[in-house]
């Protein structure tokens, strides 16, 4: 069973951690199921950085990063190392670990769940 972990810079919201069968799906699919706001304005076809976020941990549990999801990372705001694009992180494994961390998201003008 995947472990997924969202922590929150806006410290006002609590981390929320969730367990299941989730190979093959996004981190961003997680959030809209889950209730984990994410804003994504392109609805997760990998055509802007609105779903931005940064894997602490588990970044071998999810699919690889593509160029073009670099490309749109460097758009985001304060990107990292650990920036990825909720959308383009397929869990791979059922026995995945992750930890992410979401961005302020009141920063971000986009599409909210």
């Amino acid at each position: 069973m995947a472990t997924i972990t969202f922590q929150f810079e806006d410290t006002s919201i609590p981390s929320k951690t969730v367990s299941g069968n989730f190979v093959d799906m996004s981190i961003l699919e997680l959030t809209e199921e889950y209730d984990v706001h994410l804003n994504h304005n392109c609805g997760g076809v990998c055509a802007c950085s609105t779903c931005h976020l940064y894997v602490e941990k588990g970044d071998e549990f999810l699919e690889e990063i593509s160029d073009k999801e670099e490309d749109f990372i460097d758009r985001a705001i304060n990107p990292r190392l650990e920036s990825r694009l909720g959308c383009q992180c397929i869990i791979l494994e059922e026995d995945a670990k992750v930890v992410v961390t979401i961005p302020d998201q009141r920063r971000i003008i986009g599409h909210e769940h």
